[in-house]
Order: C-alpha cells, then sequence, then structure tokens
C-alpha cells in the first residue's frame, strides 16, 4: 500500500513516527562536529521559502544544519521557561515554531537517508533524524514545559479560546502525556530509552530492506511468458536474464510468468527480502513497542496507538475487520475457486492446487480470455510523462491550480523534476517527483512532506516513488496499478500544497483518515473521459479505445472478493502482531500469517519460504496503520458522490473539497469537516457499493 507523508503516508517523515520514535538525549550534540556551522554556505541555512540547493548538500551540511537546529530549539525553550506568565503564545506558539523548525529539518534529513546516491550522505541524515529524535523525546516530556501548558489550561484566557486554537492546546497536551511526561523518574527514563531503541531497530530495519540487492537468472525457458521488451532490459551477456527483485519488476514476473517455478522463486525471493537480519529486529520491535505500552498505562500497542485516531479503540478496529470479512468471504472463496480450476485447465493436471504466488497469474490469464485484456500491452498506453500531464492538467483545473515545471532546478538527483504551485498568479508551495528506482534509494511509494507551510510559509513536499523505468528503447510506460498508484500518491502531494492554516501542528489529519484524501482521487482512473485525455499509445498515437476501457474496468471483477481478502489479511497481521503479542510466550511472526489463514478460512496464503514481514514498511514504521486503508476509503468514496454528482473537473465542487478537506489538517473536527463538504452526516453506501462483492 502506498504510504503518504502516506501511501507512508501522507504523513510527513518525522511526525509519522512522532509518538513512536522518540528517544532520549536533551541538546546533546557531542556526536557531530561543529566546524560544519563555521562553512560560509549551508545550502539548508537559508531564509524561510527560498529553494534549498539540493544538489550541493553534502554530509557536512547535513550535520550543521541539524546541529544549527538543536542550538536554535534550545534558545526557543530556555525562552519558554523564563516566561513570568503562561499564554498561548509563549508557550503552545512557541511549541508549534519549536516543532515546525524540528520537523522541517528532521524532514530533510531522512529524506537525505531516502533518497541521496552518497553513502556518508545518507548515513548523516539518518544519524542527523535521531538525533533530532532525541531532542523531540526530550522535549515531549519535559515537566517544565507541560507544566505551563496545564498552568495556561486553567487560566481564564483558556477559557476564551475556540476553534482551532482550544483543539491546538488539547492535541499537544496529548502529545506531552502520550511520551510520558508523567511518569515517574524511573518508568520516564525506561520509556526514554524505549523510544530510542525503537527508532534505532526502526531505521536499521528499513536500511536492510533498502539496501536488498536480490537478483532472479532465469534462462530462456525459466522466462517463459515475460514480455520481449522486459526481459530485454535484464538480459546479460550469458543470454541469460538478471531480474532484480523489487516493487518495479513484481507485478509484470507475477502476471506473466508461465512457469509456476520461476513464480515460486520470485515469490519466494521477493517476501523474504533482508529476513536474515529483520526477522529478529522485528521481534525486537514488537517486544518494546509491547512493553512501551504497558509503561504508559494500555494493555497493548494496538491501544496504545489507537488513542489519538479516529477509530480509537482496538475493538473498533476488529469489529470493522470482521464486519468487512463477513461481507468478502463468499467471493473470495468463489474466487479461489474459479482460479484452481484455471490452473488444473493451463496445466491439464487435476490434482494441482492453487498456489499464493499463482493468484496474478491465473487471474491475469483470465482476463486475457474472457475480456481479450492484456495489461502488458495496455502500458504502450499509458507512458509516464504523458499520464503525469494528463494528471496534472486535471488536478490543476479540478482544484484551481497552476504548476509551472523549474527548469535546470537544483535536486538530489538528474532524474528527479521540480515544480511550483500557483493560485491566482501567486506562489503556494513547491513540490518535486523522484519517481524512478534506483540502487540504495527507499523502495516504497511516498507523498513525503518537506515544509509545512505554516503561515506565511510556502509548503514543500516530494512525491517518491518507484515505477517502472523508462529504457533506452521505450518510456517509462505504466500498468494500471502504478497509474492508480500515481493519482494517488499526487493526491498526497495536493494535500499537502493545500494548506494554509496558522500552526504547523495542524498541518496532518487523523493519521487513519489522511488516506482518504487521495484514495478518492483514484476514482479518477475509473473514467474513460478523464482517463482517454491523455491515453494515447506512444508509438502510433491512438486513443485508448473506449471498448478496451470498457472491458479493462468489467475485468476488475476477477479475483475483486480475493483482493479484498488478501488486504484484509494484511489488516489482521497487523492488529495480530500489536494487539495480541504475548510477552511471557510471544508468537514467531511466521506463525502469525498461518493464524489470519485460520482467521480468514479462505486458502492458505502462507508461503513457508517467505518472511514478508521482514520488507514489510507498515509493520515497521507505521504499526496498527494498515486498517486505515479501508477506514479512509468508506470516507473517500462517499466524499467522490459529490464529483459524480456535479462533475469530476467541476472546479467549485474541486476548490471547495481543497478548502474544507485537504486544507484542513487537524483544525476542526474531521467529521464534521466532511458533513459540511456532503450537506449531509456521511455514511458508508457507496463504500458498500463499490466493493462489488456480489
Amino acid at each position: 500500500m502506498p504510504l503518504s507523508q502516506n501511501k507512508y503516508n501522507t504523513m510527513s517523515l518525522k511526525n509519522a513516527l512522532l509518538y513512536v520514535t522518540l528517544p532520549i538525549c536533551l541538546f546533546s550534540v557531542n556526536s557531530f562536529s561543529q566546524s560544519a556551522m563555521k562553512a560560509p554556505a549551508n545550502p539548508f541555512l537559508v531564509g524561510s521559502n527560498v529553494v534549498v540547493d539540493y544538489s550541493n548538500v553534502t554530509s557536512k551540511d547535513v550535520v550543521g544544519y541539524a546541529n544549527h537546529t538543536l542550538k536554535e530549539v534550545a534558545s526557543m525553550v530556555a525562552t519558554i521557561k523564563k516566561q513570568k506568565s503562561s499564554t498561548f503564545k509563549n508557550v503552545f506558539g512557541t511549541m508549534d515554531e519549536i516543532k515546525n523548525k524540528i520537523g522541517t529539518t528532521s524532514n530533510n534529513c531522512f529524506m537525505m537517508y531516502w533518497v541521496s546516491t552518497d553513502a556518508t550522505i545518507r548515513e548523516k541524515g539518518l544519524a542527523s533524524y535521531q538525533l533530532l529524535d532525541s531532542l523531540s523525546t526530550a522535549l515531549y516530556s519535559d515537566k517544565g514545559i507541560y507544566d505551563r501548558m496545564i498552568k495556561f489550561k486553567k487560566s481564564a484566557d483558556y477559557k476564551k479560546l475556540t476553534g482551532n486554537k482550544k483543539l491546538l492546546v488539547a492535541n499537544m497536551i496529548e502529545g506531552f502525556e502520550r511520551s510520558g511526561v508523567n511518569l515517574d523518574k524511573d518508568r520516564l527514563a525506561r520509556v526514554k530509552t524505549l523510544f530510542k531503541e525503537i527508532s534505532e531497530l526502526s531505521s536499521a530495519y528499513s536500511s536492510n530492506m533498502n539496501s536488498s540487492n536480490e537478483i532472479l537468472t532465469l534462462d530462456e525457458k525459466g522466462a517463459a511468458g515475460l514480455p520481449e521488451n522486459f526481459k530485454n532490459n535484464y538480459k546479460t551477456a550469458e543470454g541469460k536474464y538478471d531480474i532484480p527483485i523489487i516493487n518495479a519488476t513484481s507485478e509484470t514476473v507475477m502476471s506473466n510468468a508461465s512457469l509456476e517455478a520461476t513464480r515460486k522463486a520470485y515469490y519466494n525471493k521477493f517476501y523474504s527480502r533482508a529476513a536474515d537480519k529483520n526477522m529478529d529486529i522485528l521481534d525486537n520491535l514488537v517486544k518494546k513497542r509491547d512493553e512501551l505500552a504497558k509503561l504508559m498505562g494500555y494493555p497493548t500497542y494496538a491501544a496504545f496507538a489507537l488513542v489519538p485516531k479516529m477509530a480509537g479503540t482496538p475493538k473498533n478496529v476488529w469489529d470493522f475487520l470482521n464486519d468487512l470479512i463477513s461481507r468478502s468471504k463468499q467471493k473470495a472463496k468463489s474466487d479461489v475457486a474459479l482460479l484452481d480450476i484455471e490452473k488444473k485447465v493451463e496445466t491439464t493436471n487435476q490434482e494441482t492446487k492453487l498456489q499464493p504466488w499463482d493468484i496474478a497469474f491465473y487471474k491475469n490469464q483470465i482476463i486475457k480470455k474472457q475480456y481479450q485484456i492484456n495489461n502488458e500491452e495496455l502500458r504502450d498506453y499509458f507512458p509516464m510523462q504523458q499520464c503525469l500531464k494528463g494528471m496534472m492538467d486535471i488536478y490543476q483545473q479540478l482544484l484551481g491550480f497552476e504548476f509551472r515545471k523549474v527548469n535546470n532546478p537544483t535536486v538530489w538527483h538528474e532524474e528527479v523534476e521540480m515544480y511550483e504551485v500557483y493560485e491566482s498568479g501567486k506562489l503556494k508551495g513547491r513540490f518535486y517527483l523522484d519517481l524512478f528506482p534506483r540502487p540504495n534509494k527507499e523502495t516504497w511509494f511516498y507523498g513525503v512532506n518537506i515544509v509545512s507551510g505554516k503561515g506565511k510559509e510556502l509548503p514543500v513536499a516530494m512525491l517518491l516513488g518507484n515505477f517502472t523505468k523508462p529504457t533506452k528503447t521505450q518510456p517509462s510506460l505504466l500498468s494500471q496499478k502504478e497509474l492508480k498508484t500515481l493519482f494517488h500518491e499526487f493526491g498526497h502531494i495536493m494535500n499537502m500544497m493545500s494548506y494554509h492554516g496558522e500552526f504547523s501542528s495542524q498541518q496532518e489529519s487523523k493519521a487513519d483518515f489522511t488516506e482518504a484524501m487521495s484514495q478518492i482521487f483514484e476514482n479518477w482512473v475509473l473514467d474513460y473521459g478523464i482517463v482517454s485525455s491523455f491515453a494515447k499509445n506512444y508509438k502510433t498515437g491512438e486513443t485508448l479505445p473506449q471498448a478496451t476501457f470498457d472491458k479493462m474496468l468489467q475485468s476488475k471483477k476477477v479475483g475483486s472478493g480475493l483482493a479484498a481478502i488478501q488486504m484484509l489479511q494484511r489488516c489482521l497481521y497487523d492488529m495480530n502482531l500489536y494487539d495480541k503479542y504475548n510477552a511471557a510466550a510471544p508468537m514467531p511472526t511466521d506463525d502469525i500469517w498461518k493464524l489470519t489463514n485460520k482467521q480468514l478460512d479462505v486458502m492458505d496464503f502462507y508461503g513457508p519460504e517467505t518472511h514478508y514481514q521482514a520488507n514489510w514498511i507498515h509493520v515497521n514504521t507505521h504499526p496498527v496503520y494498515m486498517y486505515g486503508y479501508l477506514w479512509s476509503e468508506v470516507y473517500a468514496l462517499d466524499m467522490f458522490t459529490q464529483f459524480e454528482k456535479n462533475g469530476l473537473k467541476d472546479t467549485k465542487t474541486g476548490v471547495r473539497y481543497r478548502e474544507l478537506i485537504l486544507a484542513n489538517g487537524t483544525q476542526r473536527d474531521i467529521v464534521k469537516a466532511v458533513e459540511e463538504f456532503l450537506g449531509r452526516k456521511s455514511d458508508n453506501k457507496a463504500y458498500i457499493k463499490s466493493l462489488g462483492l456480489e
């Protein structure tokens, strides 16, 4: 699942882990050289709204930048503590400024860790991020600051607060309390240690995953069924094919490799990346998160993590998931039976049985036969640059924005593009596109927040992708899955560009609503009028025929129940991992997959040679998050009904959506904001209809 800020998420790099990875160490800069601060031209140390010269960033610049922020924050904290009285401005306003400085700096440092081609910059980016997390822990457990907050809350001035300022006070106090500020000395010390250890383990997990360099070598027989253009990209001098085990190759191999041994080998490698290191790391992460939750007074880590989310409690999540399982199971079982029959027919073997590595292949075979749709050939209609332009044209018209590409931008890699966002001729924000995989780059898909855009600050964001790369002979050609992901992740970018609130702390929405704001835009790729505006064959210029598009839509019902159950399996795994943990006798994480199979009772999804949990970003950096994709989708599809009614390019509806939903963050209750946009209470009718499980 794509994540922004998600699809991790659309959460900012720092705030995605704010209450999960807040380690110790107050204002300590001992581990960093101070010499970098004396440098006359650190690209990061520029004025507000000045573009960072990423192309000239060095590892010393990253370190100097972090140290500079540490000193600034130390001074601001001292100012809070020396104030004679507690006011909203000198406590909460200053804390928001502090959060914004730490957030922007740590976002930049972590981004360098994710995207830089320089190993030393990546190393210093991660170390600087972790140091800033240590600073956050110290701040959010600082009793002196907390006492000033409580003192203000008891004042007459607090009683006069309304709207977003009152919400800010409540959320900021909750943040301090969730960081252990009210614990006794010994328990607080242990909590700080746990935060630090969790941060270090999580970073190690991600580093191991991103540096995995697995290859599947195939001969001509093993490569049977794979598209010729795809094979040619990976052909070796010996006439074999070295297929990298990465997201950009997964869909093509698993949907097209006709030899089961090839699919199984790829599947096992793909879902075991970094397992030799990350299995032990995950065991430690789950153990420490469970201990952390119990120190905070919660029975499980899931109970702790869900408090600030819309769902609120594990029971609400379990009820939500179990309801969807009951709705999906019958169709999923029918899908399994259909795919199993297809395998028996294709292999002329009545004894064979559908395996997890067969699902994508036989689904693709049925789509080819019944709907005459070849998904690999359809890629010719969806070259990346064409899709980008078409998508941006739609977003601009819909949301009232204008995007201007920056020529010769100062970026961290030659493939990265930069755009400025305007509204009525006024500069509104900036975003970067880093779309293709490369060694050591973060391997998933994200809308990444860099600068929040509070007050007069311009928001800055990045779309980090791992889409199919262009080659010497053809452009990047997108699958339907990749096109959907592109629209989704760009929706996160638009969310970030839309914020214009007073406080950085209110820029992001509830974690289990944030996906809704980008999921809604996935619906635009289901409309022929929209898609035909940019879906043109890169060789012939022919527009995608409507008959073909209609068959594409019809083919989506193939395996729809099974797809729903596979998503629910990941949700169950996440909840079993963090809500059913038994510290006295922890269940091996591989066995949890077997448990989810029993809970679902659809088919055996567990591959005994795989360890999906070792290379799954969500259970590492976004624990107790998977259900949120489905929770958010209920709201996304309900909100989409307004566009269905008024038109998918209706600017008036789009701008209302931008202002009421995208620009909101947590400035007002999101349920009330949705109800105002809809003109009624929200419901799940559109979502239930969308499941297509009949």
